[in-house]
């Protein structure tokens, strides 16, 4: 489906995006990336600065992949930020079922963010009919 002519200002292709397992696995190897970025600004711990980066990460990466992936990155994550920047040793740490869980919902909404609205139908195609004589 196309939004207009394919010459025209308006013209948006319907994007293929990425399947659920590639996802996954962008998003374990960007947030070992972003880890990396982190320590290197000497940002690797538990604060604002890392949950807003890897949210950042997760609606990044959610714009190119479907709806479905999403709890794929948002876990993907959430074991990065859990693992590197709260524990920094690659260990994982277990905070309480409340607070591990409104990470993990934070990081899973920001990956629906963007694919959500795109996945939406884009235009409904009107058919006139014409009268039997």
């Amino acid at each position: 489906m196309y939004s207009a002519r394919p010459g025209g200002h308006r013209y948006h292709p319907v994007l293929d995006r990425l399947p659920v397992a590639m996802s996954g696995t962008v998003a374990l190897l960007a947030g070992g990336a972003l880890a990396l970025g982190l320590g290197r600004l000497g940002e690797l711990h538990s604060g604002w600065f890392a949950y807003a980066a890897y949210a950042g990460l997760s609606a990044l990466l959610g714009a190119f992949s479907r709806p479905s992936a999403a709890p794929v990155i948002g876990t993907a994550a959430w074991l990065c930020c859990n693992a590197f920047a709260e524990h920094r040793h690659a260990e994982l740490g277990w905070a309480g079922a409340g607070a591990e869980s409104g990470h993990l919902v934070l990081f899973t909404a920001a990956a629906l963010l963007l694919p959500l609205p795109a996945a939406l139908p884009r235009r409904a195609v009107r058919v006139g009919r014409l009268p039997i004589v």
